[in-house]
């Protein structure tokens, strides 16, 4: 599934699925809510400051969007655990092949942290941040990077997707 909350879009995931367990990768112990059947997980990327300073799009300071404007930011994984989440508006299913997922999966792989792992506590009590790579610009948003890794599935996607409209416009409403 793609999910926006119409700034941000996130990448919803089977936890479980033939070409990728994520439970080892994206454990539930690191969420404050280990304890629950969580059945998929969000996965997107965007800019640190903004995921850990930002707690709402009110909290958002004209001098960090200037900041990112101008020099950018660094990159930084923000994962979300659900339990059994159902398609609406916001959360939009999208069907792939295997062969796709599975490069869907790879893609995804290119920005999970490796090693020693840095995390953050997330918004609520079942997600988590992660340091990762990358760095984010004006060209390369989190909308982008959730674009990018559509397209890198052979999802049809736009070139340049900035906005989470750009986005959501390539994947087909839940009542289509």
């Amino acid at each position: 599934m793609v999910q926006s909350n119409g700034v941000h879009t996130a990448l919803v995931l089977p936890l479980v699925t033939p070409e990728r367990d994520w439970r080892p990768v994206f454990p539930a112990d690191e969420v404050a809510l280990s304890g629950e059947p969580y059945t998929h997980l969000a996965i997107s990327w965007g800019e640190r400051q903004v995921f850990l300073e930002t707690p709402t799009w009110w909290d958002l300071s004209p001098m960090t969007v200037l900041r990112i404007a101008g020099i950018g930011g660094d990159g930084l994984l923000h994962v979300e655990h659900y339990v059994r989440p159902a398609p609406a508006d916001d959360l939009r299913p999208l069907r792939l092949t295997h062969a796709e997922y599975a490069r869907l999966v790879a893609e995804i792989d290119r920005v999970v942290p490796q090693g020693q792992r840095v995390s953050y506590p997330g918004y609520g009590d079942q997600d988590v941040f992660y340091e990762t790579g990358g760095h984010y610009t004006v060209r390369n948003t989190c909308n982008q990077w959730t674009s990018n890794t559509l397209a890198s599935a052979g999802v049809k996607t736009g070139w340049w997707t900035p906005m989470a409209g750009g986005v959501m416009k390539w994947v087909p409403d839940s009542a289509e």
